[in-house]
């Protein structure tokens, strides 16, 4: 079944009610048949439903349309973006642990790296560089992951994916992959990625109506090697479950995400959101290759106009990336594009002042068309050292391009450039 036709139709069956519609089932818990089918279902002998922060079958007709959508072992959703970060993280460091990280992320994510996991007493150790040797120096006996973004937000750097793979692979740990940005035109388990992360409120949803994130797990990782010790194989809360043993056949790692921090920590997604974003994925596809076609457009509108300074995006030949990029995102750059104007911060301000259809607020991924100055929003808690070393100045606008007819963003830009 192709990707188009998986996202419309895969794990959905129309119940007693022929309902066409998948249905919200908006429920916080669901009804025994006896005694024993409790004991059973809380013992883990048997499938079923107990409780929608666990599990629920709206939810889980979204978690296997992700999972067939990467052709992949299984996946967990969750409550947001940042909730499927800090869990594919806490799921497998504890105490004294490590994880290296590319220094190209998210602001938020920036955050729970260098702040609250470092109250978990977890070190973030962020390479210097994309280049796998500035990762390989990092790495010691106490590191559990290596952490990239498919395409780094906002800075649109990206890297050597197989490389990265390998070097992760060699010290018997996992690579994860932030691929918030590129759905459909890239998939990371592709180039050997053991798991990927996602905001689903952005692209796959793709109308700014719905929080979501998701851990999606490639399967095959050996989660039972020396350097997780008993992480995945001696569960106490379960009287020494191995979930190595137990769900060898099953995802591993997202089934020890659901049982443990599902059940203590509880950032779970309702099953509504879960049906907005089931909506969102039937149109996926057809949304992403417009962004992507727009975004060339603008990036090459915005490179030649001369109140713009500079222009960042993988589809530029002057871009650091440029070759790689050609070499791993085959059906698209993404639609994020980093700009400056002319005059520096001020200037910036008036642009986005003077925008009438490109819509000033913090997402990405909208079907319309959005700005934002990262440095005083989505990164603004970064110091002034840290934003220069993620590359993102105080001219920075971050520019989400959206499906609209491509003529109307250009000549909003058009304008609003005329006026600063």
């Amino acid at each position: 079944m192709k990707i188009e036709t998986i996202l419309l139709h895969y794990g959905y069956k129309p119940d007693e009610n022929k309902s066409q519609a998948i249905p919200i089932y908006q429920t916080s818990s669901y009804r025994f048949d006896s005694i024993h089918d409790a004991y059973d279902l809380f013992n883990l002998n048997k499938q079923g439903y107990i409780y929608t922060r666990i599990n629920n079958p709206t939810v889980q007709i979204l978690e296997n349309r992700l999972t067939a959508m990467h052709n992949a072992k299984s996946a967990l959703v969750v409550s947001s973006g940042q909730a499927a970060i800090a869990y594919s993280i806490l799921n497998l460091a504890s105490s004294k642990d490590n994880v290296v990280s590319s220094k190209y992320l998210y602001g938020g994510t920036y955050n729970l790296f260098k702040y609250t996991l470092k109250k978990f007493d977890i070190e973030v150790r962020f390479a210097q560089t994309n280049d796998p040797l500035d990762f390989s120096k990092l790495i010691d006996d106490k590191t559990k992951a290596i952490y990239i973004e498919s395409i780094g937000n906002p800075t649109n750097r990206i890297a050597d994916f197989k490389k990265l793979s390998l070097l992760a692979h060699d010290n018997n740990i996992p690579l994860i992959v932030d691929n918030t940005v590129s759905p459909i035109v890239f998939n990371p388990f592709d180039f050997g990625a053991d798991l990927v992360v996602y905001s689903l409120t952005k692209f796959i949803t793709g109308n700014g109506t719905s929080i979501g994130g998701a851990i999606i797990e490639k399967g095959g990782f050996k989660w039972d090697n020396p350097r997780f010790k008993d992480e995945f194989s001696f569960d106490e809360s379960y009287h020494g479950l191995s979930y190595n043993e137990r769900f060898k056949d099953a995802g591993i790692f997202t089934t020890k995400a659901r049982l443990q921090l599902l059940r203590d920590i509880g950032a779970c997604i309702s099953p509504f959101n879960a049906f907005l974003i089931l909506l969102g994925l039937e149109t996926l596809s057809l949304r992403i290759e417009r962004h992507c076609e727009n975004a060339l457009k603008v990036a090459s509108f915005l490179s030649n106009h001369p109140a713009v300074s500079w222009v960042n995006h993988l589809s530029l030949k002057n871009h650091p990336d440029y070759n790689l990029a050609n070499e791993y995102f085959k059906k698209g750059f993404g639609s994020i594009i980093g700009f400056g104007v002319v005059g520096g911060f001020e200037k910036a301000k008036a642009l986005v002042e003077n925008l009438n259809l490109i819509i000033h607020l913090a997402n990405i991924g909208d079907a319309r068309s959005l700005i934002i100055h990262p440095a005083s929003t989505t990164h603004s808690q970064l110091s002034k050292e840290e934003l220069n070393e993620a590359q993102i100045g105080e001219d920075f606008l971050r520019l989400s391009v959206g499906i609209e007819h491509v003529d109307d963003i250009i000549e909003d830009l058009t304008q609003a450039l005329e006026k600063i």
